[in-house]
């Protein structure tokens, strides 16, 4: 059927209804796609509660209009959006911090993605259930979905296993969990969170294929895939930093992590003792209080709430705890504004914000650049949701460089080892298809 829309961008809608299995359409969708040099998809895989990625599956490919900037980052977005009207996707690096606050960042990077990329895809595939939504203004909407079914899917097998090395050797790491103690100890911070890179040199790999493995190990409910040329970014994140619908917006900080366990009784007591721990708990609602505050610079006064705090939700791979913080936006306050006025997010960061985020850029010795940002769109309607980029690949295929971070909040409670094996367990799923 076709659905006529007010949007000047987009000739019309057709929904046609997919007759086999949903997975298998994502991935053909996706192989599909790979002849463009701009893609964004967005997969909440199923998780179908307010606490995930509001739309099923999105895939924007193609680019009728984008912007790629390095600096100026909020004011050219807020442009962008001003004069374009319809669906925009894209991302925002960690390192936009700089502009929003006076700091800086001596630390290198090999992977130099744009600080910033937004792009009005030339195609929107939207997926509801059984129905696959799709508008084109390249080709007909028929001719896509027939091209789509006619995929045969390449297979999951990765042709080569490339040596993984880090930045930061064990005992590096277990020093500068020390240092952010001593930090603690002076009252510079009261919690940071400490990240390292895990990189692989002269790796040559198909991307989507290690995302579609990504994806099978490790199903998540903001998980992406990112196509910028011949940078990629595969991510599996559980997180969401912000997300806007009508004048309420809503903020999901994770800070808390327990592996799972096969045998259900274990299982079980595992997550019970994430929620009783203390040291988790302490983390989870400094990081609550910092999201609070972010959140009151852009909401009426008195509307901020913690909706639920302690949630503990369950992954194929690890239990996290959760808590949830919404506030109504005042009205005079632009969605660009919202997000800015939180970012970055503070479970990626620390407390206080600023100074754990100077402390981090002296204490780490890589960018992040993608990593501790995050992806996702604005609708038509001017409704956001954007995730927190977490367990996640980066790769620059014209480089061969393949990079990977994890990390983990670092408060005056905290076992080195311990923090250590969280690094570990973070970054398992990648390590396992590597």
């Amino acid at each position: 059927m076709i659905h006529t829309s007010g949007n000047s961008e987009i000739k019309r809608v057709v929904a046609f209804f997919i007759s086999g299995d949903i997975k298998i359409f994502k991935q053909k969708a996706l192989q599909w796609a790979q002849q463009y040099s701009t893609i964004a998809a967005l997969d909440n895989n199923q998780y179908n509660n307010h606490r995930h990625q509001q739309e099923e599956f999105l895939l924007a490919v193609g680019t009728k209009k984008e912007i790629s900037v390095s600096e100026n980052c909020f004011s050219s977005l807020q442009k962008f959006i001003e004069e374009n009207v319809g669906w925009k996707f894209g991302y925002i690096s960690y390192d936009v911090k700089n502009e929003i606050e006076k700091l800086h960042s001596k630390n290198p990077s090999q992977l130099n993605f744009p600080l910033l990329h937004f792009f009005i895809p030339e195609i929107l595939i939207q997926l509801k259930g059984n129905e696959v939504e799709i508008s084109s203004n390249e080709k007909p909407e028929e001719k896509i979905f027939e091209e789509i079914n006619a995929i045969t899917l390449f297979g999951n097998h990765v042709s080569s296993f490339p040596e993984v090395n880090s930045k930061m050797n064990e005992n590096d790491y277990l020093r500068k969990v020390y240092e952010v103690k001593e930090f603690i100890r002076q009252g510079d911070v009261y919690e940071l969170n400490l990240c390292q890179e895990f990189y692989c040199e002269n790796y040559s790999c198909n991307p989507l294929q290690l995302y579609f493995q990504l994806n099978e190990k490790s199903p998540a409910p903001f998980a992406a895939f990112y196509k910028l040329n011949n940078k990629f970014l595969l991510c599996a994140s559980p997180e969401r930093f912000l997300s806007k619908e009508r004048n309420k917006i809503f903020s999901q900080p994770i800070k808390g992590t327990i592996k799972r366990s096969e045998e259900e009784s274990a299982d079980k007591n595992l997550r019970e003792q994430l929620f009783n721990s203390e040291k988790d708990r302490a983390e989870n609602v400094m990081i609550v209080d910092l999201v609070r505050n972010d959140l009151s610079r852009s909401c009426k006064p008195g509307t901020v709430t913690v909706e639920e705090l302690f949630g503990i939700y369950s992954y194929p791979r690890v239990h996290q705890m959760i808590s949830t913080v919404s506030g109504e936006l005042r009205t005079e306050v632009l969605a660009t504004e919202a997000i800015k006025n939180a970012f970055p997010m503070g479970s990626m960061t620390g407390a206080p914000k600023i100074k754990a985020m100077q402390l981090i850029d002296e204490l780490e010795n890589t960018k992040r650049g993608l990593f501790s940002g995050t992806v996702g769109y604005f609708s038509p309607e001017n409704n956001f949701d954007f995730n927190v980029v977490i367990r996640s690949i980066q790769y620059d295929a014209a480089k061969k460089y393949l990079s990977f971070s994890a990390g983990g909040a670092i408060t005056i409670d905290s076992d080195a080892q311990n923090e250590l094996e969280e690094v570990l367990l973070k970054t398992e799923a990648i390590r396992n298809i590597l």
